[in-house]
């Protein structure tokens, strides 16, 4: 079977090669680039099956590469695995806004980052070869197959994460789930509390599924619990 692929973007030397030591010591091939300008370069050659990016760079920045893969359509759906110094809650909540799936703080745990990508090739490998073709509700269409989501005729743009966050929530319809129940059963692993992560994602899936965001009838917020998905044509 093929190594799965990762492209890791980081700048300091040791740190890098802590990266691709320890993920290819569990199987996995690993390029790395010490500038944003050379992993674009190269990834107009070859797409990999996960970016890891560090924010802090020199040159073009962690975020301004991932706005880049997610605007081009042969890396949109590619996971993106963000790291960012820990102080700089705003650096996280924007790589989320771009597209990135997970992001890791400095310093991080090797063994953390293991699982982390374990976990996301996971869940990429069983949405693949496990999921129902179509789930149908309302005018919402999730394609599991080709990991593609409509609202109506028109195809929404969607990230790993923001995917699999809906579909959870429209398989569970009508059930409250809370925060930290969709941090274990999408995210792998624990966050330490971190539910920031969730709400993020369920605002910009309000913003591409509901006509209204700012008045969801799909998703609706349970206070102080965390979500339940919603019929609308049932209101």
């Amino acid at each position: 079977m093929p190594k799965e692929l990762i492209f890791a973007l980081e700048d300091e030397t040791h740190i890098q090669q802590l990266i691709k030591y320890n993920l290819e010591a569990n199987g996995y091939h690993v390029v790395t680039f010490e500038s944003g300008e050379a992993l674009l370069k190269e990834y107009k050659n070859t797409i990999p099956d996960l970016f890891i990016l560090d924010i802090m760079l020199p040159g073009i920045d962690g975020l301004e590469v991932c706005r880049q893969l997610r605007s081009d359509m042969r890396s949109k759906n590619v996971p993106i695995i963000m790291l960012t110094a820990k102080s700089e809650e705003f650096d996280k909540v924007l790589g989320l806004e771009l597209g990135a799936d997970d992001y890791m703080t400095k310093p991080f745990s090797v063994r953390e980052l293991v699982a982390r990508v374990k976990a996301i090739f996971r869940r990429v490998n069983s949405s693949i070869s496990t999921e129902m073709d179509i789930i149908k509700y309302g005018d919402i269409t999730i394609d599991c197959t080709r990991r593609e989501v409509y609202k109506g005729e028109k195809l929404l743009e969607m990230p790993l994460k923001e995917f699999e966050l809906l579909k959870l929530l429209i398989l569970n319809k009508g059930k409250v789930l809370s925060r930290e129940l969709l941090l274990e059963k999408i995210w792998g692993f624990d966050y330490y509390g971190e539910t920031r992560t969730v709400d993020v994602h369920v605002r910009y899936l309000r913003q591409k599924i509901e006509d209204d965001d700012s008045n969801p009838q799909y998703i609706e917020t349970i206070r102080g619990i965390g979500y339940k998905f919603n019929d609308k044509e049932s209101k």
